[in-house]
């Protein structure tokens, strides 16, 4: 089965579990998700690279 075939079958599926209206909303649920979930890794990464900058300055970095 192709990626695009399982992604079908899925939303298939969807549709008839849940029908079209509570699909949509659970797929605009999780889409919400995703993008707070991308957010806060953003800013986890950002605060770690400042965080790591600070403690070792551009003209004192050793090597390895």
């Amino acid at each position: 089965m192709s990626f695009g075939t399982e992604i079908f079958f899925f939303m298939a599926l969807g549709v008839v579990v849940l029908g079209p209206k509570r699909l949509q909303a659970l797929i605009g649920q999780v889409m919400r998700a995703k993008d707070r979930f991308e957010e806060v890794t953003q800013g986890f990464k950002s605060q770690l690279v400042e965080e790591l900058d600070s403690e070792h300055p551009e003209g004192s970095k050793r090597s390895l």
